[in-house]
């Protein structure tokens, strides 16, 4: 009997070990997988992709899948040439694309656990290859590309209303960029940061009461969302697109000599009241961008500083500062502050002070 309970004993005590070492071993898991935005888009094709930021076994396979309904899996799918690991980024052309359609992708990768699938993001498929369409979380924004040319930025000597430090004019060149059609919306602001700093409450009007630090923090966050690389614009960029770009006509507001055809700013007879308005109900300018002339000021890129009288190409503004620059005017403003060369430095968050993309 004792021989028996000893056996017993032995075998317990070998199940405990066996269990033990059994939680001790690394359990097999599956890849991490983020989706890249959409770039390139042509007439019936586009360029999407992938990056496995965590491998821990072998990936065998890796791609993006997409179709016209949402949360599309590897059944539409657009395989992606592999690493020896499969880690890191990758692209490959989805084809047979229909204009107006709808479309959700997905990258996923696949290693010997089983197929994992990154976040979603939305396009839609234009016939206009100068925009380019983002859909987050219900909310859509339309992206328009500005081809890049050169342009004289700044003041004329012989505008009267011109400040000093719009001065001196110089010749700029740029690159091809794109531009938001609007300014950000409280709407896709909420759909990014799940809240809305605004004074004036409004679904369709532009944030505003946010700082430098926060516009950072929402643009980090929906980069993260949409595997894009959303900015704001330079100064350069900003006035450029404001004149109209390589189609400019050479008006004193973004759009128009008259201001009231595209502008809610101050001292106006028809501002109905002095807050921001809901975009795109004034007129666009040239390149088809709305109130890049008053609603509220918008946030560049650049630290603020004297100009230079010598030609530059992609300007970045000073490489220090201790304020940004503000441009566009706003709803609180006057016409002077609406033209297309006004600049002015920053200022603490505000209810006319807000922010348009670049990418």
């Amino acid at each position: 009997m004792r021989s028996i309970k000893i056996f017993f004993l032995f075998l317990s005590v070998a199940m405990l070990t066996t269990c033990h070492k059994d939680e001790m071993m690394p359990l097999a898991t599956l890849p991490t997988v983020i989706t890249l935005s959409v770039s390139d888009m042509n007439d019936s094709t586009a360029i999407c992709g992938g990056e496995v930021t965590d491998v821990v076994n072998n990936v065998l396979e890796r791609g993006v899948c997409f179709d016209t309904v949402p949360n599309p899996t590897n059944k539409i799918k657009c395989i992606a040439d592999n690493t020896i690991d499969g880690k890191g980024i990758y692209f490959c052309q989805i084809t047979n694309l229909t204009p107006g359609n709808i479309y959700y992708v997905r990258a996923y990768a696949t290693n010997p656990v089983g197929t994992v699938y990154g976040n979603q993001i939305t396009f839609i498929k234009t016939t206009d290859v100068n925009v380019f369409t983002t859909t987050l979380n219900g909310i859509s924004f339309n992206m328009i590309k500005v081809y890049g040319g050169t342009f004289m930025m700044g003041a004329t000597d012989d505008d009267s209303e011109a400040y000093g430090y719009e001065k001196p004019r110089h010749s700029v060149t740029l690159s091809d960029y794109w531009i938001c059609e609007t300014e950000v919306t409280q709407a896709l602001w909420r759909a990014v940061m799940g809240n809305n700093p605004s004074c004036f409450a409004g679904y369709n009007s532009p944030v505003e009461n946010v700082s430098w630090d926060d516009c950072q923090a929402f643009i980090s966050k929906l980069n993260q969302l949409t595997g894009s690389n959303f900015r704001l614009p330079t100064e350069a960029e900003w006035e450029y697109a404001a004149r109209g770009g390589d189609k400019s006509r050479g008006y004193k507001y973004a759009g128009s000599d008259n201001i009231n055809n595209v502008a809610w700013y101050g001292i106006s007879p028809y501002s109905n009241g002095k807050r921001t308005h809901p975009v795109k109900t004034k007129s666009p300018n040239e390149l088809g961008l709305y109130d890049m002339s008053g609603n509220v000021m918008e946030l560049c890129a650049d630290w603020y500083g004297e100009y230079s009288g010598c030609s530059q190409t992609n300007p970045k503004g000073p490489s220090t500062g201790s304020c940004h620059v503000y441009r566009g005017g706003s709803w609180y403003d006057d016409a002077r502050c609406c033209r297309m060369s006004y600049r002015f430095p920053w200022i603490p968050n505000s209810d006319f002070i807000g922010l348009r993309l670049a990418l």
